[in-house]
C-alpha cells in the first residue's frame, strides 16, 4: 500500500465526493485522487479540490484488500485503491463534472447515504 493514500493527519480531512477515498486538502492538492483522478484533474488544482470533496462525511474503513472484503463490496468500493474510505459523503459533484463523467461512460453514484 502507498503511504500517500493514507491521511497523514486527522485535521482538514476530506472525502472525495465519487469514490470516498478520504485525505487531507493538501494530498489531494499534491497527489489527486488515486482513483478518480483521470477525470477529477484535482492535482496541483486548489478549486476541483473544493468542488470534488467534502470536509462533511461519517465513519472511516482502512482498506488493505478491497477485492477481498464484502465490507468494500457492500460500499461499492471493491475495485479502489487500498487507502482509508468514508461510509457516506455529504455534497454533490459540480454539474459540468457529472456531464464529463457521463460523456466517458462513467455512472455518477452520490455517496451520500443520509438522504436514503
Amino acid at each position: 500500500m502507498s503511504m500517500e493514500t493514507v491521511p497523514k493527519d486527522l485535521r482538514g480531512l476530506r472525502a472525495c465526493l465519487v469514490c470516498s477515498l478520504i485525505k487531507t486538502f493538501d494530498q489531494f492538492e499534491f497527489d489527486g485522487c488515486d482513483n478518480c483522478d483521470e477525470f477529477l484533474r484535482m492535482k496541483n488544482n486548489k478549486d476541483n479540490v473544493f468542488d470534488c470533496t467534502s470536509s462533511n462525511f461519517d465513519g472511516m474503513i482502512a482498506v488493505m484488500s478491497p477485492e477481498d472484503s464484502w465490507v468494500c463490496k457492500w460500499q461499492r468500493i471493491n475495485r479502489f485503491c487500498k487507502g482509508v474510505y468514508a461510509i457516506s459523503v455529504s455534497g454533490r459533484l459540480p454539474a459540468n463534472v457529472i456531464r464529463e463523467m457521463k460523456s466517458r461512460g462513467i455512472v455518477y453514484r452520490p455517496r451520500d447515504t443520509s438522504q436514503r
